[in-house]
């Protein structure tokens, strides 16, 4: 296993290589300038040129990306453009959002999809079946957005229930911002809850096909049990994969939810630095949330190692 850990390790650090030098060059080939945007179009050349230099934007694009890199290793993600202030206080006070709605969706997701996937799979071709795969379609096929508006219109307008946006802050109490991140949670967990139900599903009755699962049956077990008891750890691996891919989609993919809402996550940060042309925190944000996925990838990878054991023996 560790030899194992180890080998995915290289990987993981090779990853966050390249995708430095990507999210680099991606950003650099960005249109504007950022000192012109801070000044205002009528400021002349010189001012213009003063700012750039007190920003670092004159060196050459390699001097500028070892320096970034190098600040990245060892924790200083630069200071913002527009704030002024270290881009890690902005993360840090953005991810107080994002994380807890990203975990939130992911937990709501993960409780509705899999017990549904195992009835679907365990009633294959009744009436239940067909009910969840016309459903799960249905959340597939949505917008996350869409059904945002309409939890909005429902719990928030009408019945009143949970508020319809924004974001009080942890110092309000736990319960207030539970509230406030319910909504969102549910939009964004509905549409990967459709997803992972249906993976479930295809996973369960692909290994209800092997040949162990068949000596169970002629055991004695009911389908049912046969799926409680041996398919469903077998059947783990694909929902695995999914669930790493739904939390880095959920973290770094909610800008939508979070601009409907009006929650002040990294979502928003990003869209925000776009727009003003703050780099180092497009950079900054950016790298740390494909370090992110990268790591719960990395933490998947060992998550099969330890329900599949032929993979450790592999390494």
């Amino acid at each position: 296993m560790l030899r194992y850990a180890l080998s995915r390790l290289v990987s993981l650090a090779l990853s966050l290589l390249v995708a430095s030098v990507v999210i680099f060059a991606v950003i650099e080939v960005i249109p504007g300038d950022p000192a012109s945007y801070m000044l205002g179009m009528n400021a002349s050349p010189d001012t213009v040129a003063a700012l750039r230099e007190q920003l670092g934007l004159n060196g050459s694009v390699l001097v500028r990306y070892v320096s970034w890199l190098g600040g990245l290793l060892q924790g200083d993600f630069g200071t913002s453009y527009t704030y002024r202030v270290p881009v890690a206080e902005l993360v840090a006070a953005r991810v107080q959002v994002s994380l807890p709605l990203t975990l939130y969706a992911l937990v709501l997701s993960t409780v509705i999809a899999i017990p549904v996937g195992l009835i679907a799979a365990a009633r294959q071709g009744k009436p239940t079946d067909l009910g969840v795969m016309a459903t799960t379609q249905l959340g597939v096929a949505v917008p996350n957005f869409w059904f945002a508006m309409i939890l909005v219109l429902i719990f928030a307008v009408k019945l009143r229930w949970f508020p319809s946006g924004g974001f009080p802050g942890w110092d309000k109490g736990i319960w207030v911002n539970f509230r406030a991140l319910t909504l969102p949670a549910f939009a964004l967990a509905l549409p990967q809850a459709s997803i992972l139900a249906r993976v479930m599903r295809s996973s369960v009755l692909e290994t209800l096909s092997q040949d162990y699962i068949r000596t169970a049956r002629a055991k004695g077990l009911n389908r049912a049990q046969a799926v409680l008891r041996h398919a469903f750890r077998n059947a783990l691996i694909p929902v695995l994969t999914i669930l790493g891919l739904q939390f880095s989609f959920l973290l770094a993919g909610a800008i939508i939810i979070e601009n409907v809402f009006f929650l002040p996550g990294l979502g928003r940060l990003i869209f925000q630095g776009i727009t003003q042309r703050d780099l180092i925190v497009v950079e900054s944000v950016v790298m740390l949330l494909v370090g992110a996925v990268i790591l719960v990838n990395f933490l998947v990878d060992l998550a099969y190692a330890l329900v599949d054991p032929r993979l450790r023996s592999r390494a």
